[in-house]
């Protein structure tokens, strides 16, 4: 993952007038941008492109933005890839739809250049700390190593989406203290990213199907926290 505005960016649309708009802002910033306007042609442009990030519409013909994150988000290369929809659609349940299917971030239209530029900056801020920070954790019987984005339970490889991998190692990094919804959406998707709370219980669950109920412990009423006991 480069670490500056020269990210390689995917905008996936399928109204002609928004693409325009992110490329134009975008290359102004430096940023190389690949166009694609439907998730089955992102897939395409995907592999050849190797984008850092894609902005994907989510209602769009052929197939649509949530349909493509998913398929996506199974491919290793892209296991790792910032995944930001775009959507006029405000409803929570298209939210939750969104980071269900793998996304890391959530914007809704009209879209705001400066604020999106500011989104990535953020990206870019985050991946720099997190590089800067201990690339192996032993903890709770797993080994989770921040170089490879694996985690390693005895033997067994598991390989998370980048969100889950961090919201892991984060836990991971301070066993046994509780976190509140609120600190590990501050932490893990920043304060200047907007998602709801309840992105973490979903985030949260996805990562307990992977490596186990025993590892992430539920605090009622508090948050959670990483469990060494």
């Amino acid at each position: 993952m480069q670490l500056t505005n020269n990210y390689k960016i995917l905008v996936v649309d399928d109204d002609p007038d928004i693409a325009e708009l992110l490329h134009y802002n975008l290359t102004r910033e430096g940023y190389e941008v690949a166009q694609a306007d439907n998730g089955k042609k992102a897939i395409e442009v995907a592999h050849t492109f190797k984008p850092d990030v894609i902005l994907m519409d989510v209602m769009m013909p052929v197939m649509d933005g949530i349909a493509a994150c998913r398929q996506l988000r199974e491919d290793n290369d892209f296991r790792q890839t910032h995944i930001i929809f775009l959507t006029a659609r405000a409803e929570e349940f298209s939210e939750v739809a969104a980071f269900e299917a793998g996304a890391d971030d959530f914007i809704t239209k009209p879209i705001k250049p400066r604020a999106l530029l500011s989104r990535l900056a953020a990206f870019a801020r985050r991946d720099a700390h997190q590089e800067e920070q201990d690339k192996v954790i032993e903890a709770g019987g797993l080994r989770i190593d921040r170089t490879s984005f694996a985690v390693f339970k005895g033997e067994q490889k598991i390989t998370l989406p980048k969100k889950e991998f961090e919201l892991l190692a984060f836990l991971a990094a301070t066993p046994n203290k509780v976190f509140s919804r609120e600190e590990l959406l501050n932490n893990v998707w920043g304060s200047d990213v907007y998602v709801i709370a309840r992105t973490v219980d979903v985030h949260i669950r996805k990562v307990r199907e992977k490596i186990g109920e025993d590892n992430i412990r539920t605090i009622k009423g508090v948050g959670y926290k990483f469990n060494t006991d």
